[in-house]
């Protein structure tokens, strides 16, 4: 039985996976709760699954939460800080963070700290401070599994195979919404269409990232730390039927491929219930429903947030924290409605020739970072 911490439990991640947890009463058991804003929600699941702890992020929401809960035996806290002190609980056997963006990055470093085991489906973690979290990581013996579809891909392919070199990673796209469109097309395009994802159900910030292919940069980034690999042995491959979820290449010229059907609840799953496998229910993959698989490259003249990923992920250092705050903010103004489409690669690419580049930063360096960006990416905006 293992006594989950479900850090973003009302988003996309976190809902499928709490039905992954349903599914298996006998396996997990949720210990922790967490939410931003999406009280009514939150109050919901911890009725439903009854855990010992719950964080609701925006504080004036705590009196609402805390009356909604009374009668129920549960601990309720609310803020920033409760939510990057609740992971350090000795109840806790794993973090789950499925929270998104800057803000998974002190609850999942307090959860490293702690020796808890992470299941990782923040990518911007590992984007903002990869090298931090790595050597923490290494330091506490902690075992970092993704949960992202791609990375769990990779660490399905490397099961058995850590000892043998990498030759290539090849990260898989389904192109987003916008596929084979040109800037014409783009130059108009509203939220409502980003967020129409052909194959995923997803968050809306994760959305508009597949629909920019910004998210493939930074999973490229995720898997540069997660894998040890250098930026060069790691390429994007659009793959529109989105079977294939990832592949590695060993030195040896042979490549091994993770399949399945298009449904988060199975990396979760794994990364839940890793090293075992465990029963599910998941639609299976019907080859007979494919006549072909067919891969692109992604066009990074037009996708232009792909390739300042890959700029920020080779100069390294800040770089990759400033890039992933400004497309934060560049994402938010895009879903308001204030700025156009195309607009978000230009306030990313002004924040990385503008903001102070630093080598070897510190947490406080990021911190730093990440705030100063932000203002000079809303002033863009």
């Amino acid at each position: 039985m293992k006594k989950i911490a479900l850090l973003g439990s009302t988003g996309s991640i976190g809902t499928q996976a709490l039905e992954v947890i349903e599914k298996h009463p006998e396996n997990f058991e949720i210990e922790v709760l967490t939410a931003n804003n999406n009280a009514d929600l939150l109050i919901k699941q911890v009725i439903k699954f009854k855990p010992n702890h719950v964080v609701i992020g925006n504080e004036d929401k705590y009196t609402y939460v805390s009356e909604a809960l009374s009668k129920y035996p549960v601990k309720v806290y609310a803020g920033e800080a409760a939510l990057a002190q609740i992971v350090e609980m000795p109840s806790i056997d794993m973090v789950l963070t499925a929270l998104v963006g800057y803000s998974g990055l002190n609850p999942t470093i307090n959860a490293v700290k702690a020796g808890k085991q992470i299941a990782l489906a923040n990518k911007e973690t590992l984007v903002i401070a990869g090298d931090l979290i790595v050597s923490l990581a290494c330091k506490n013996n902690i075992n970092i599994i993704p949960v992202d579809s791609e990375h769990s891909a990779i660490f399905q392919c490397l099961a058995g195979e850590f000892h043998n070199k990498i030759e290539k990673i090849y990260l898989t796209a389904s192109g987003g919404p916008f596929r084979g469109k040109d800037i014409d097309y783009l130059s108009n395009v509203t939220p409502k269409e980003a967020l129409a994802h052909p194959n995923w159900c997803m968050g809306s910030k994760v959305s508009i990232d597949s629909a920019s292919l910004m998210n493939k940069g930074l999973e490229a980034i995720e898997a540069r730390w997660l894998f040890n690999v250098i930026p060069d042995k790691i390429e994007v491959l659009v793959h529109p039927q989105s079977i294939i979820h990832s592949l590695v290449q060993f030195e040896d010229g042979s490549i091994k491929a993770q399949m399945g059907a298009p449904d988060m609840r199975l990396p979760i799953q794994y990364a839940l219930s890793y090293p075992d496998r465990i029963a599910s229910d998941f639609k299976r993959l019907n080859f007979m429903d494919y006549s072909a698989f067919t891969f692109e490259l992604p066009d990074t003249k037009i996708f232009r947030n792909l390739l300042l990923a890959y700029e920020a992920m080779n100069k390294g250092g800040n770089m990759p924290c400033v890039m992933n705050a400004a497309n934060e903010i560049a994402v938010d103004a895009f879903l308001n409605g204030k700025i156009k489409f195309l607009k978000m690669p230009d306030i990313i690419e002004k924040a990385m020739k503008n903001m102070y580049y630093i080598a070897k930063p510190s947490l406080e360096d990021y911190q730093n970072s990440d705030v100063e960006t932000r203002k000079y990416a809303n002033s863009l905006v």
